[in-house]
């Protein structure tokens, strides 16, 4: 049985809001990456596997209890790590610790030292005053604490500088090494890339794509971008490559003799054969990513597009 399961669910709020039929499973030791940018769906989901909101149809399960009917029972042993962090002002950091410890029945602080040392946190001070950075160090410091089984984070590193960004993903490495099974939840390229063995990709609260994140790292096809020393030469080979079709030309420009084609692994040589004829100024491999993968299906110039998606 799946360690999470995530079947049919839907949650309406109107106006194209909300999450339609969504469904994945998530398997012991594996990390499951849930791309999509803010407003997508990603939050509503996790609510519904924390048993925070009741759906309209369908169901989540996490290590076979129905979320939303044994949710105090489900996070004895869970981590959760909110993409909003929301923290009573009234305490000190280190109060925080201590009302997390005694709410789990946490008694050895062994492991919570080591995380304080580790993300660097200063939990003396009162949360009122606390940096963004510093809360979020915090939030991860209490989703780990307890050392559970199942880790739930959604968009885990907001907030972080760059060196904690990459910390933290040496820690979910080192946290999956140990057996950990995680659903990651995040708008960061780089950070589902570096961790993740499935990724879903979720737009407009409908899932359109889950795949093995190997089989895209080590994918058949090949892109390649040349140039051109003159613009004849650019044009030749244009008119040429329409008449024989032997290369797939996936994008132009004009301005500049450049063209991108794309081949498969056993289709490389020929490509090498059929570029040897041309006068060119350069010719290299453009490496096929995660973000090329998922701007398949976000439109970078619309509303949804590339500026908030950085590679981090």
């Amino acid at each position: 049985m799946s360690v999470l399961q995530v079947e049919n669910l839907t949650k309406d709020y109107g106006s194209g809001r909300g999450v339609f039929d969504v469904t994945f499973n998530v398997e012991r030791g594996e990390v499951f990456g849930f791309l999509g940018p803010n407003g997508a769906g990603k939050t509503t989901t996790i609510r519904h596997i924390m048993g925070f909101s009741k759906p309209q149809e369908g169901v989540t399960y996490v290590e076979g209890m129905n979320s939303w009917l044994e949710p105090a029972k489900i996070q004895r042993d869970l981590g959760y790590l909110p993409g909003e962090i929301a923290l009573p002002e009234a305490l000190t950091g280190t109060q925080f610790i201590k009302m997390m410890a005694d709410l789990r029945g946490l008694q050895n602080m062994t492991h919570t030292g080591e995380l304080i040392a580790k993300f660097e946190l200063e939990p003396a001070g009162g949360l009122k005053r606390m940096s963004l950075g510093m809360k979020r160090k915090l939030a991860i410091v209490t989703a780990f604490m307890h050392d559970p089984q199942v880790l739930v984070l959604d968009e885990p590193t907001s907030g972080l500088d760059p060196l904690m960004q990459d910390m933290f993903i040496e820690f979910i490495k080192e946290e999956k090494a140990r057996g950990k099974t995680i659903l990651l939840s995040s708008h960061i390229f780089s950070e589902v890339d570096a961790t993740c063995d499935r990724i879903a990709i979720i737009k407009e609260g409908r899932l359109i794509s889950t795949f093995v994140a190997d089989d895209l790292r080590h994918s058949s096809s090949k892109t390649f971008k040349l140039e051109f020393n003159s613009k004849d030469e650019f044009e030749r080979f244009r008119s040429e490559i329409e008449e024989t079709q032997k290369l797939e030309v996936v994008s132009v420009k004009r301005h500049r003799n450049q063209a991108k084609v794309q081949v498969e692994d056993a289709d490389v040589n020929g490509l090498f054969a059929i570029i040897s004829g041309y006068d060119l100024k350069f010719f290299s491999e453009i490496k096929f990513t995660l973000e090329d993968y998922f701007m398949k299906f976000y439109d970078r110039t619309g509303s949804e597009g590339g500026a908030n998606y950085a590679a981090n």
